[in-house]
């Protein structure tokens, strides 16, 4: 076979291990390098299929109680200074093909991207709660966040039977609620649920970002770093700042001390 035969075959999954036992035997260098390259990817398929297994553990549990709809609920933007907090809901089919699909803390952003379309294109439902700075200041984040994980939990057009949340406590009637600390590294759905509420957030930054260009909102996405910090301090606090954290309470306190 020719070298462009051979990357084309490679290039497909499961290649018949009679063809793969020749070609070991070939002893061209690119023919080599090829057959290195499809165990590689082969073996990193391997371990991302069985990562999906794993994250599956808790909703598996509920599959084989009869439960049909389950929910997975996470956050994106309880730490920053600025912009929303997003809350997302996503309810996967029990027969789903999401691999890759981890803490969105784990992915790159361009990961999360595709991730996300993927997950939109197979989800059953899905829901995005967006909560202003004005929100959080006026309820506190902690509240913020358990009031978006309930809307968004209740504005899902299948009502779900369970619902696995990241670390909060919830109590919704007639839905079974379960706190799972870490849930993102832990369960699917709540895996997805971060990726979809991490890429929307980003989103929404990256437009405020192109109103407000000085804050540098594209790089730090609203989190207080010293770059940031310095830019509200000579820029001044914007419209989507949130009053109530630190340092920006006490820039606004300064200012108005100041007049």
């Amino acid at each position: 076979m020719k070298i462009l035969e051979i990357k084309e075959l490679l290039a497909q999954d499961n290649v018949n291990i009679e063809i793969l036992t020749t070609l070991a035997t070939d002893e061209r260098k690119n023919v080599q390098n090829l057959l290195k390259s499809y165990y590689k990817r082969q073996e990193k398929i391997k371990k991302t299929t069985l990562r999906q297994q794993e994250l599956l553990k808790f909703e598996r549990c509920y599959y084989q109680q009869g439960v049909k709809y389950i929910a997975g609920v996470d956050e994106a933007g309880r730490g920053p200074i600025a912009g929303p907090l997003v809350v997302a809901s996503v309810i996967l089919p029990e027969k789903c093909d999401l691999p890759g699909v981890d803490d969105s803390k784990k992915l790159t952003a361009n990961k999360r991207e595709l991730l996300c379309k993927a997950i939109y294109q197979q989800a059953l439902a899905v829901n995005v709660q967006v909560i202003s700075p004005k929100v959080i200041d006026e309820l506190n984040i902690y509240q913020a966040t358990l009031k978006g994980m309930q809307d968004s939990l209740q504005a899902l057009v299948i009502k779900p039977e369970v619902a696995l949340i990241d670390a909060m406590p919830l109590k919704i009637p007639e839905i079974i609620i379960e706190s799972i600390i870490k849930g993102d590294s832990l369960s699917l759905s709540i895996a997805a649920a971060s990726i979809v509420a991490k890429t929307t957030r980003d989103k929404l930054m990256l437009d405020l970002h192109k109103l407000y260009p000085v804050y540098g909102l594209d790089k730090h996405k609203g989190y207080p770093t010293r770059e940031h910090v310095q830019a509200v301090e000579k820029y001044g606090v914007a419209e989507f700042y949130r009053q109530s954290y630190e340092p920006i309470k006490s820039i606004v306190a300064k200012k108005g001390s100041d007049k």
